[in-house]
């Protein structure tokens, strides 16, 4: 059985833009800019829920203890 030439050109066309298509939704998808606002907004959402407050709350102790540490250590 044959198959007429168009057709078979129709079908490599139709393929050829599928994955086109499907090119472009990957690099859109995984652009570095797009996933670097992505993160950050995921983050910017974390630090006003309560655990992100209380998360930065608890580094800022810690720095504080580690800094007042080493001014003593200095000190002696």
């Amino acid at each position: 059985m044959t198959r007429d030439p168009r057709q078979i050109q129709l079908e490599i066309d139709a393929a050829r833009e599928s994955l086109a298509a499907t090119l472009d939704n990957l690099t859109y998808r995984t652009s570095p800019t797009r996933l670097k606002a992505k993160g950050r907004a995921a983050v910017e959402r974390f630090l006003q829920t309560p655990a992100g407050k209380a998360t930065v709350g608890a580094v800022g102790l810690l720095v504080t203890i580690a800094v007042v540490q080493k001014i003593r250590h200095r000190n002696d």
